[in-house]
């Protein structure tokens, strides 16, 4: 694509807000096209095309050139739930834009656990917010599923946008450990990774001492994480009453299409039952999210059931632990709101 002004970047969606520089206050922009949209697993270096090359505007004259944005909703989740199943389906011309794992609010979120300097954050934070809400079709909404990792930055999110609604996906906790103990030493290093951000963000209060962890396994951390998401998750549904949904994997399994209308309902874009039938009957639904393989609920379901018998032993030992820790610390394992 021909490298266009900084106000042409700023205007037309099929330039990315991909990352942000806090040093020169300025947004990086590459050219994503929709259809490399819907083929990245997430909008990370890792899956986005290779060789793009980025065009660095200052934010401020990016948001001086920047339209008015279009509604933006969240798909905040605690991983491993079908939150990307949910966000490609939400992929749909002229009715939405869904926006996988967006870098530049990582970007954000690690400029603030550095604390950062400089610009003013929340600004930051909001331009940010204008810049991703830039769908490609008129009249779509914009539908964001961050990082994980970002979660730290879902209240703000979410006051910074008094018009936006979410919903927040976890797994079962049986159901989520099995999906750890199956991604073998990545997965073990990723919640050990993801404890340490919630750490730093101060997301986790279950009574233990930091010195703890060290002597918990990698299925116990897992848990932890998973317990810090259910208390944060019920407290934005407490701080957000009426924008703010919940929905587990198993549900949406068990039922996608109540999940599809109560979700457009919550967006405020109502889906008919011909749409809903097109989204079920699209690559969300019946491949898989990151190989493109042939994919649908009962190979995912074959999938965790093997893993849950590999790792029987571990998981139901976790299990019983963790809901322990959830009783004394007055965590709830299934979340209030539910979407469906």
């Amino acid at each position: 694509m021909t490298p266009p002004t900084p106000a042409e970047a700023a205007g037309d969606a099929r330039w990315l807000a991909h990352r942000y520089d806090p040093q020169a206050d300025a947004v990086h922009f590459l050219p994503v096209s929709r259809a490399d949209h819907a083929g990245a697993t997430f909008l990370t270096d890792e899956y986005l095309p290779a060789g793009l090359t980025p065009l660095v505007v200052r934010r401020s004259e990016a948001m001086a050139a920047a339209p008015p944005p279009a509604p933006l909703h969240f798909l905040f989740h605690s991983a491993y739930c079908c939150s990307t199943l949910l966000a490609r389906a939400a992929d749909r011309p002229g009715w939405a834009m869904g926006l996988k794992e967006p870098v530049i609010l990582n970007d954000i979120n690690g400029w603030r656990r550095r604390g950062g300097r400089g610009p003013d954050m929340a600004q930051v934070l909001a331009d940010t917010l204008t810049l991703l809400a830039r769908p490609f079709g008129a009249g779509e909404a914009v539908i964001a599923k961050p990082s994980t990792a970002v979660n730290g930055l879902a209240q703000a999110m979410l006051t910074l946008r008094p018009e936006a609604h979410a919903i927040l996906m976890y797994a079962p906790l049986r159901t989520y450990l099995a999906s750890i103990a199956k991604k073998g030493i990545d997965g073990r290093l990723w919640v050990r990774t993801l404890l340490n951000g919630m750490l730093d963000d101060r997301l986790i209060d279950l009574g233990f001492e930091p010195r703890d962890y060290l002597g918990q396994t990698d299925l116990q951390v897992a848990a932890v994480g998973w317990l810090a998401h259910q208390m944060l998750f019920a407290r934005l549904v407490a701080a957000f009453p009426g924008r703010v949904r919940t929905l587990d994997s198993a549900t949406l399994l068990a039922d996608p299409g109540g999940a599809l209308r109560a979700m457009g309902m919550l967006f405020g874009k109502p889906l008919d039952n011909a749409a809903v039938a097109e989204m079920l009957a699209g690559p969300a639904f019946r491949t898989h999210s990151k190989s493109g393989a042939a994919f649908d609920a009962g190979d995912r379901a074959s999938e965790h059931d093997a893993a849950a018998r590999v790792h029987a032993d571990e998981i139901d030992k976790v299990a019983i632990w963790a809901e322990a820790v959830a009783a004394g610390a007055g965590v709830s394992l299934t979340l209030p709101a539910a979407l469906v």
